[in-house]
């Protein structure tokens, strides 16, 4: 894992090699290991390694080939670069390394751009081709590593941070349309524009090139489709849960190659334990040096019962005998960091439980973590989430399989853990009289509503509820969850591998009908049947759902207030996009549970005001 950055001058102006070095230094958290720099004149290229595969110096970046003719600079993993190597050597090429790099170039070299199908991994890569003088640029399959972009046609500039790119230049004007839409429907990274009017970020699954003539080119690469089929519940259900399983451990496999140590996150809930229960298998079949006699597993934890996982990880730690290790995240403890925190996320974020994940990922970089896995992806894939429940009933109602909505109604709505814990709240952005019940509006300034105004977004599905499923793993939900995921962990010097977002899952399970998803009640069915025997059945059968949830309401109320009431009376940039004063008064009936908003409305015009004061206003910088 690394940083990345480069500028191609189309005006043929010599590259600055100091601002290169400068666009590197900025985020040299991301690879503290190795730095290198590649100038020809227009073209510059930097890098720096967080070093995973191969220690050695032959991993140095940039690396070129043997004609010194492409020059690669790489952030990311390629899980099967072993197999391509092999391939690749049958061919007749000759590595100088061990590293997942050298076969990138090389399989760039052999296939061009078709060389991004046989890649399974997360990748953010730019490849130098002198003889044309074309800048080659590519993104994983889901946009798990970033890959910003600033291009004015006459300079191409792009870097793995954003704060890179303010660097070398890009003027600090904030995206009002994003704005919009965050602090009305508390969206993020749902397309490809940034915070920052002159940002863009490359899309997942695409690949770009540039050359010299000013050619600019961008192509999406792979794709894949969700099924919306219903189905026979019972039909194939054997054999699909088989070819599931056996990817499921494959890919977890793949994802434990590392030279450094590896370990995992921990939650407690279906997808994590059901990694960290496969990772425990594997190493009763084989030894895997870089994991140790036991696992490593990192949690989030609280005092507050209702939050609390501990109840479900101690299940996991009993049967697998891992280290466990725990972090406490506190309100006091997230004011502290937030200015830390919001340096590394570059952009707003949505709400507290980025914090928990950062404290998670900082206490395993304490106990000599490089590597880790988590369960990211899963409610994506699987339906994780209690929405897909609701549409899943509502296709039922609507295909009049009357029958089969009774028995999934009641087996859902029968637990009592379910009951409990469904947040009516949250849920009403999927309908669309959402705004007209919450009158979001009334706390925006007229005039920046009038400019931006537009009609709601829908959340919800329509008829399609395999095309709302995707959308989630591609617009709605994962984009924004892998932006955390990456900014937390290289802002501690970690690589993140997640297992569930191996694209071989991903297209098995879009061809799953929807009954292999939801069944008797429960979500993800498919892998709670592929998981019989390997994950205890409290969890396996476990309906509550938290993750590295936070008691924000609760944070809101009462260790944050004060600091949030100031932030609010002496904001200097919300007063164009909000009415303070009825921000306020707002606030202030939350505070008193005298209004239907919850904590997370106010949080994004209290995280937008931070943000704004280190990236945009005057007092830029760390």
């Amino acid at each position: 894992m690394c940083g990345i950055a480069g500028i191609f001058n189309l005006d043929q102006k010599p590259v600055d090699k100091k601002t290169i070095e400068r666009m590197i230094k900025i985020m040299k958290y991301r690879g503290p290991d190795d730095e290198g720099y590649f100038i020809d004149n227009n073209i510059g290229l930097g890098h720096c390694r967080l070093s995973i595969i191969d220690l050695s110096t032959a991993g140095h970046q940039p690396m070129s080939d043997e004609d010194q003719n492409l020059w690669i600079i790489h952030n990311g993993e390629i899980y099967n670069f072993i197999e391509l190597r092999n391939e690749l050597e049958e061919l007749g090429y000759r590595f100088k390394s061990n590293t997942d790099t050298e076969v990138i170039l090389y399989s760039y070299k052999q296939w061009q751009e078709e060389c991004l199908k046989k890649f399974n991994g997360m990748w953010a890569f730019a490849i130098w081709d002198a003889q044309r003088k074309e800048l080659f640029c590519a993104r994983d399959r889901f946009g798990i590593k970033p890959f910003y972009y600033f291009f004015d046609g006459k300079t191409f500039a792009f870097a793995s941070e954003i704060k890179s790119l303010l660097e070398f230049g890009v003027l600090r004007k904030p995206n009002n349309n994003l704005i919009y839409d965050f602090i009305k429907f508390g969206i993020l990274d749902h397309n490809n524009s940034t915070f920052f009017e002159n940002i863009n970020k490359l899309p997942a699954s695409n690949w770009l090139k540039i050359n010299l003539n000013g050619k600019f080119k961008i192509q999406k690469y792979w794709d894949f489709e969700v099924i919306d089929e219903i189905g026979n519940s019972n039909k194939n259900i054997q054999k699909q849960t088989e070819h599931f399983l056996n990817l499921f451990y494959d890919s977890v496999r793949l994802r434990l190659r590392s030279d450094v140590p590896v370990g995992s996150c921990l939650s407690g809930g279906l997808d994590s334990s059901s990694i960290v229960c496969v990772i425990n298998d594997l190493l009763r079949q084989e030894k895997i040096l870089n994991i140790g006699e036991h696992q490593k597993t990192f949690s989030s934890c609280f005092d507050i019962k209702r939050f609390d996982e501990r109840n479900y990880i101690e299940e996991v730690i009993l049967k697998i005998k891992a280290e466990k290790n725990y972090v406490f995240p506190t309100a006091e403890g997230f004011l502290k960091e937030l200015d830390n925190l919001l340096w590394h996320q570059e952009e707003p974020f949505a709400g507290t439980s980025v914090y928990a994940q950062w404290l998670v990922l900082k206490e395993a970089k304490k106990r000599g973590i490089t590597v880790i896995l988590d369960g990211q992806g899963g409610d994506e894939i699987m339906c994780g989430y209690r929405k897909f429940y609701f549409f899943y009933l509502k296709k039922l109602w609507d295909n009049k399989q009357f029958f089969l909505f009774t028995k999934e109604f009641l087996k859902f709505f029968s637990s009592l853990s379910i009951l409990k814990t469904i947040d009516i709240k949250n849920g009403l952005k999927y309908f669309k009289f959402t705004n007209k019940l919450l009158n979001i509006d009334n706390l925006l300034n007229p005039n920046f509503l009038i400019k931006n105004f537009k009609n709601d977004l829908s959340f919800g599905y329509d008829k399609n509820l395999g095309k709302r499923i995707k959308e989630d793993i591609t617009k709605w939900s994962l984009p924004v969850l892998l932006r955390y995921e990456d900014k937390n962990s290289m802002a501690h010097s970690i690589e993140a591998r997640l297992p569930l977002l191996d694209y071989r899952l991903v297209e098995l399970l879009g061809k799953f009908p929807l009954s292999q998803k939801m069944k008797n009640g429960l979500t993800k069915f498919v892998l709670r049947e592929s998981m019989k025997g390997i994950l205890p059945n409290k969890i396996r059968l476990r309906k509550s759902k938290i993750g590295f949830d936070t008691p924000e309401d609760i944070w809101f109320r009462n260790n944050l207030k004060e600091n949030i009431k100031l932030t609010f009376k002496g904001a200097i940039f919300i007063p164009d996009y909000a009415d303070v004063n009825k921000l306020i008064d707002y606030f202030n009936k939350f505070i008193s549970y005298k209004t239907i908003f919850k904590a997370q409305i106010f949080f994004r015009f209290y995280i937008l005001e931070l943000w704004a004061r280190k990236f945009i206003l005057n007092n830029y910088g760390k």
